[in-house]
């Protein structure tokens, strides 16, 4: 059985740390998106903005917590040394049943 490495990571925001809501919600937005509405004349528009886990096979958890490969780890450090003065993490490596590696191969090749 081929072994991939797929790693936990969590995190909780130091909310007192950060200037301001705008602040902390962009924090969340660089990392998980959102969508954005304009409404111009009668009609409404919806845009999907990407964040970099939109970018990133991963399975949420949790709010603060999701699974990655090991291959993308880089990348989500590289994010969350931004932020470290304002946020904690931790990384876990864990297995996962075939399945749900698969779907995060999958999801990547995609």
């Amino acid at each position: 059985m081929l072994m991939t490495e797929t790693i936990l990571i969590c995190f909780s925001v130091k909310t007192k740390k950060f200037r301001n809501v705008y602040e902390r919600n962009r924090f969340f937005k660089e990392l998980y998106g959102w969508k954005q509405v304009i409404r111009k004349e009668k009609r409404r528009y919806e845009y999907k903005r990407e964040g970099l886990l939109d970018r990133i096979p991963h399975i949420r958890v949790d709010q603060s917590m999701f699974i990655i490969l090991k291959k993308h780890l880089q990348l989500m450090e590289k994010f969350f040394r931004e932020w470290e003065d304002k946020i904690n993490w931790n990384e876990f490596q864990i297995l996962l049943d075939e399945d749900k590696i698969k779907m995060l191969e999958e999801w990547e090749d995609g």
